[in-house]
């Protein structure tokens, strides 16, 4: 009986990946889908996909299929959208038809379709446009956005300035500063790098950032419905996750005990008057549940992405002394030692600036882009993108295609000066995604990397613990985000 089993299993499954093919090949031919390697039953493509460098895989798949083209991950039909000449005519061109937020479950669990990151269609137009608008306007109390980054920076230096020159890793430190600017965006409050109340929060926000490119997050993503009933680390993610929210939703009634409507103190305040303008109307959007959506969504796009792109500044510093040099004696030229940097010396910077956008745009970031999805049947060049597929435009592609960027693969600031050294932009300069779905803290995220960065470098030069030549600059993992790898330095005071 035994013996009759194995062949009618092996038979089975002969007879299902079949079925599966054939019904590949029709899906293929009928939706006019881009073409791509074929798919194995269940895991789809995943076997030729390199889950520590996601960005790889894709782009070494680009140039066997092109552009564009189309891959089953796991369960998850998604079109890639590799350089500049795709990603643009998408998510400007076609901007509306590609609007949508791919799926990403490990969110969603908690966030259930609230907030700004992952919310979708009227819900999402109307928390984009109120957090634009108020992160812009953000007149509130007696301090601009500005003047709180600037009262940061002093405090990260005096900070910095503990250390006495020794070796220390500022991983930890580098965090505290722009969590310390969302908190006080957010709650009109900045905490002591060594209240406890930070430290917990700090702890939540690491270590889900630390664990976001983790094998088991990458699988609770395919299969949630499955992965969600077994032990891993997607519990403890998900259980940090809700601390967080509990955490803003303190704060929330804190707010809504102190509220005084017609001098609002930060973005809960702000919210909170915008609740109870609407109070009457039925299908708004103004809640609690998406307030505290927001707040997640701010506090997990401004700190751990500003964090890591000081890191990494610092390191790719480190191992090019010469560019040091050269933004040591711009800011000592145009500042001095004594005047704190202000958003008005920017124009007057154009080295420093030059080497801000260079440092985003070699670490890449996000280089896979939070995943889009088309809002209805799609026409797109010769191909047509069914309803509700995921979309990757592939910011690492563009950051690092050679028509924006002349030798892409080395880290160069020339790339952003014209001839008279003057500072130049790019269109091919888009850390922070095209279109209307690009990052909503995008301003606030450029003046704290500028005020930030150029603070340190008045005060500190930097001294790393190896020769320049030996710094590995390689992320330590490269998925959603890129990870900077661990390092020490000591930083001199000037």
């Amino acid at each position: 009986m035994v013996l009759l089993e194995v062949p009618t299993l092996t038979l089975t499954i002969c007879v299902a990946c079949l079925i599966f093919l054939w019904v590949w090949r029709n899906s293929q031919r009928q939706g006019s889908l881009p073409p791509g390697p074929m798919p194995l039953p269940i895991i789809g493509n995943m076997l030729q996909l390199d889950p520590k460098d996601l960005p790889a895989s894709f782009s070494k798949l680009a140039k066997e299929y092109g552009p564009v083209y189309t891959l089953r991950i796991g369960p998850q039909l998604t079109v890639v959208l590799h350089g500049y000449e795709a990603v643009k005519e998408a998510l400007i061109d076609q901007g509306d038809e590609f609007l949508g937020r791919g799926s990403m479950p490990i969110a969603e669990h908690t966030l259930r379709g609230y907030g700004i990151l992952f919310s979708q269609g009227e819900r999402w137009k109307h928390m984009r446009r109120f957090s634009l608008l108020t992160l812009r306007n953000f007149g509130m109390g007696k301090r601009s956005i500005e003047e709180r980054i600037q009262e940061e920076a002093r405090c990260l230096v005096e900070e910095l300035r503990k250390t006495k020159a020794q070796p220390f890793d500022p991983s930890f430190i580098f965090s505290c500063a722009p969590c310390n600017v969302i908190c006080s965006v957010l709650f009109n409050e900045r905490f002591q790098y060594t209240d406890e109340r930070f430290l917990y929060l700090m702890n939540l926000l690491n270590e889900n950032f630390r664990r976001l490119n983790s094998r088991s997050i990458q699988l609770y993503n395919l299969w949630p419905t499955l992965i969600k009933h077994l032990p891993g680390e997607h519990r403890a993610f998900l259980r940090r996750t809700q601390d967080m929210r509990n955490f803003i939703m303190e704060k929330v009634k804190e707010h809504q005990e102190s509220l005084d409507p017609n001098h609002p103190r930060d973005y809960i305040d702000c919210f909170l008057n915008k609740m109870e303008q609407e109070k009457d109307n039925p299908a708004s959007e103004f809640n609690l549940r998406n307030l505290a959506a927001c707040g997640s969504n701010l506090f997990v796009g401004g700190t751990e992405t500003t964090s890591s792109t000081l890191r990494f500044g610092l390191l790719l510093l480190m191992k090019h002394p010469a560019v040091e040099a050269k933004l040591h004696e711009e800011i000592d030229r145009v500042i001095g030692p004594n005047q704190s940097p202000c958003m008005m010396d920017k124009t007057k910077l154009p080295y420093t600036e030059a080497v801000l956008h260079e440092i985003q745009r070699f670490i890449s970031l996000l280089p896979c882009n939070l995943p889009h999805s088309v809002t209805k049947d799609t026409k797109f060049r010769t191909y047509v993108i069914p309803k509700g597929t995921i979309i990757f435009p592939l910011l690492s592609s563009v950051l690092f295609d050679d028509k924006g960027f002349p030798n892409p693969e080395k880290f160069d600031p020339d790339h952003f000066l014209d001839k008279n050294g003057n500072f130049m932009k790019s269109d091919y300069f888009v850390p922070f995604s095209l279109g209307k779905r690009a990052c909503v803290g995008e301003s606030l995220a450029r003046m704290e990397l500028f005020l930030f960065l150029t603070t340190i470098l008045q005060n500190f030069s930097l001294k790393p613990l190896i020769e320049p030549k030996d710094l590995p600059i390689k992320p330590i993992t490269s998925g959603i985000i890129n990870s900077p790898p661990p390092f020490k330095l000591c930083l001199i005071p000037r």
